[in-house]
């Protein structure tokens, strides 16, 4: 008889409580607290980090002598933010669950559960750059990979483009760390961290989206799904999400605008 299928968060714990004897408490939290904070603070107090946060103005400069337009806002400065607790578990239960295509089998990699998702999960500790325009967002990370590559730490760069209307650059690095281990023993971790880069437009738009992109995603669905919100019109995923479409396609145009005017001077 075939596992039955967890639809919701509570039969998730259940299912890694039946399965692979995992609970999940109070100390589970504090724990992941525990850890998450200790990866900020290390990768917040390195030297890439000083660096990088202290050489934005050049890379501004450099931009603005290309482009004749300035990269960031005014005084923009990136703060880390660290993935709550039930967004992070909600996260592997997708991973796990939802998005498994293999299910009832292991997704590929292997099941994400304590002894592995803290290397697994990809942006427990994240920050966001925002910029001006859109040839920025390739700018910027460019400069991102070569100031990585220069502390010997490797990057991948994910262009994504979803069709709930989000645009962003999403930066992965791994960085080594030390966190405490089961029984607050040290141990040592390659952590992910999450560098996304988007633009002021989009920033606007992926808060309006947010919600409803997080609510969507960590459905279970069964069967048929409903009327696909692209043809539900009276919805507000269609007004949402179309305008995160719009968005991106106004910021093309500016470009567009843009270039032709350097063409013409």
């Amino acid at each position: 008889m075939a596992a039955q299928k967890p639809q919701n968060i509570e039969q998730y714990k259940k299912w890694l409580r039946d399965k692979h004897d995992v609970f999940i408490t109070d100390r589970s939290r504090n724990y992941y607290e525990s850890v998450s904070n200790k990866i900020c603070k290390d990768f917040t107090s390195s030297t890439l980090w000083n660096t990088l946060v202290n050489g934005l103005e050049r890379i501004d400069q450099q931009y603005l002598l290309e482009t004749k337009y300035h990269l960031f806002i005014t005084d923009f400065r990136p703060e880390m933010k660290i993935k709550p607790f039930d967004s992070f578990l909600e996260k592997t239960f997708r991973k796990n669950i939802i998005q498994n295509p293999n299910w009832p089998v292991q997704p590929e990699g292997g099941w994400i559960l304590p002894d592995n998702w803290y290397t697994r999960i990809n942006d427990i500790v994240r920050t966001l750059f925002v910029v001006k325009y859109l040839d920025g967002v390739n700018f910027f990370a460019d400069k991102l990979s070569a100031l990585l590559s220069d502390h010997n730490l490797p990057s991948t760069v994910d262009f994504e483009a979803k069709e709930e209307g989000y645009y962003a650059a999403h930066l992965y690095t791994q960085y080594e760390c030390e966190i405490p281990g089961e029984g607050w023993i040290i141990e040592k971790i390659s952590g992910t961290i999450e560098i996304q880069i988007t633009t002021q437009l989009q920033e606007v738009i992926r808060r309006l989206l947010h919600r409803y992109y997080e609510a969507s995603r960590s459905e279970a669905k069964e069967g048929e799904c409903e009327l696909k919100w692209q043809w539900d019109y009276k919805s507000d995923e269609f007004a949402t999400n179309y305008l995160g479409h719009i968005l991106h396609y106004v910021e093309g145009m500016i470009m567009d605008i843009r270039e032709k005017q350097e063409e013409a001077i």
